[in-house]
């Protein structure tokens, strides 16, 4: 049973309960919120891509630069399943989730009966495995076939904490919350809905206040805010807006310092009311039917970069309905396949094919960009074709990690430097979650492990690179990506060759540098007719 600082302090510092002065009551609340605040700690990383979701990590400890399989990594750990959730850590404390039982092997997938999700917490120092919890998934589940699914699995939502517990969301099969015990302390359902595509939903869970908001959009095509405690919906809002939406909302404070819910949605930036779902405002982005990417705020504007090649946008909040016309601050050509930005010192940092973007936030202009050299020819599905992990940055370095497992180290602390290419493992893994980094440890995940990086000294020659040949930065920037099949057979978009972005192929053509498009799994929608954007909040003097 948990206790009350109130409870703590009064048998603590005025043992007997006696009755407290004006003082005392004041020293309680004073120290209370002191108590409170320090639940999650500034270095920790609570939540997908760390504070508000800015990818960005505040270490006092030296961070790595240089690792291989043999030098710098702490541990590594086996998990209990596959995945591509991110993991989070609070204190000594990592938390990640993973899957098992079926949609393991494309040939081979399984039952889909025997699929279960795990959580799993590992201690941040030793790699020792402290609990895990085994979870049955709901069914019927979407099965392991087509372009979406295999691609990701069934355990894409990293979790969230608030320092005390941590909570959870798996798909069909709900959201939950535990204690650090493992104690599980409520389940909630949140849909059982099917996306035409059947790629099911990867939007991880926020925390705001009391409530623990989730984007079921596959589910239910809905935002739901949920009481933390108890796991009790206190707002739900539904619309066809939600769909294909795979990013994290982030809240942005607007110049009155109220707080609002951003999310990019398909075409669209919306800002929501996180008290009660109701949408305040929205601006109109570039033309794309997938959101991918999670927003990010940054010098008081929301920067949101579009799927599909739509481009990027910068929203100042606080506005009331269509706020395309009056809040748009810019809009830019930043390409975004899955990758989120990062927002540092002043300038956007993008990865789009192996090429690396600073923009300028205020601007929207960009100043610089190089390509990532280096690293192993093994495919990742293609030159940045399959690479869903998100940058990060700490102590003016910015992480990026393929999804074969290179992991490119960059000053971006004045002109782009790239400083090394590291690799976890010499063995085939793949890695898809995006890092952490907390106290100067850096934590991957690959769909068989977790690693722990942390910095010290290395030797170029202890270590040599792995038996796979180095990739050419000059025949690179000359091979175009293969383009990727969009939904009703639409064209894939160009890759970046010949020095420039290929364009996007029409119908099934080849674009210039890019490859051919496919047709779409789209499948008859079912689902109930919802309206397009959540209800708009009347006027008020936000």
């Amino acid at each position: 049973m948990q206790r009350s600082p109130r409870d703590f302090f009064s048998n603590s510092l005025f043992p007997g309960f006696l009755p407290m002065t004006g003082f005392q009551r004041y020293l309680v609340v004073l120290l209370s919120l002191v108590l409170c605040d320090s639940i999650v700690d500034a270095e920790d990383w609570s939540r997908f891509r760390g504070p508000n979701g800015s990818g960005v990590a505040t270490s006092s400890e030296p961070v790595p630069v240089r690792w291989s399989p043999t030098q710098n990594v702490q541990w590594k750990v086996a998990l209990p399943g596959a995945g591509v959730s991110s993991p989070i850590v609070v204190g000594d404390r990592v938390f990640v989730t993973c899957y098992s039982g079926y949609g393991l092997d494309r040939a081979n997938p399984g039952d889909i009966t025997d699929l279960k999700r795990h959580l799993v917490c590992i201690d941040a120092k030793s790699g020792e495995m402290i609990w895990e919890k085994s979870i049955d998934a709901v069914q019927p589940e979407d099965p392991y076939t087509g372009a979406g699914v295999p691609s990701h699995g069934y355990a894409s939502h990293s979790p969230v904490s608030d320092g005390e517990n941590v909570y959870v969301f798996f798909g069909k099969t709900g959201a939950f919350a535990f204690d650090f015990d493992g104690n599980q302390l409520w389940h909630t359902p949140l849909g059982t809905e099917s996306d035409p595509h059947r790629w099911g939903s990867a939007s991880s869970p926020i925390l705001h206040d009391d409530k623990v908001i989730v984007t079921a959009s596959s589910e239910s095509q809905a935002l739901v805010a949920l009481d933390k405690t108890t796991g009790k919906q206190l707002w739900r809002q539904e619309a066809k807006g939600l769909d294909n939406l795979w990013g994290t909302p982030a809240l942005a404070k607007t110049e009155s310092d109220e707080l609002e819910l951003v999310v990019g949605v398909p075409g669209e930036i919306w800002g929501i009311n996180p008290d009660n779902g109701k949408l305040r405002w929205f601006a109109q982005a570039g033309e794309s039917d997938q959101a991918n990417t999670s927003a990010i705020v940054d010098k008081g504007v929301v920067i949101v970069v579009g799927g599909r090649g739509s481009g990027s946008m910068a929203v100042q909040p606080g506005g009331q309905g269509d706020v395309t016309d009056s809040h748009v601050v810019w809009t830019g050509s930043d390409a975004g396949r899955f990758a989120t930005p990062v927002a540092y010192n002043g300038y956007v940092y993008s990865v789009a094919s192996d090429v690396l973007s600073r923009t300028n936030t205020e601007t929207g202009e960009m100043e610089d960009r190089v390509r990532l050299s280096g690293g192993s020819r093994s495919s990742s599905g293609g030159r940045g074709g399959s690479d869903y992990a998100s940058p990060i940055v700490a102590d003016g370095k910015f992480y990026y990690v393929k999804g074969n497992g290179d992991m490119f180290v960059v000053d971006v602390q004045d002109e782009l430097k790239q400083l090394a290419v590291n690799r976890t493992t010499t063995e085939t893994e793949s890695f898809s979650g995006s890092p952490a980094l907390s106290n100067g440890k850096l934590f991957v995940r690959s769909n068989k492990h977790l690693y722990c990086v942390v910095a010290g000294p290395f030797d170029e020659s202890a270590d040599p690179a792995p038996a796979t040949e180095a990739a050419d930065s000059n025949e690179t920037a000359q091979r175009g990506d293969r383009g990727r099949g969009g939904p009703e057979g639409r064209g894939g978009p160009g890759g970046f060759g010949r020095g420039g972005f290929g364009n996007r192929g029409g119908g099934g053509d080849r674009g210039r540098g890019g490859g051919r498009g496919g047709p779409g799994g789209q499948r008859e929608d079912s689902r109930p007719d919802r309206p397009q954007r959540p209800p708009l909040e009347e006027a008020t003097n936000h």
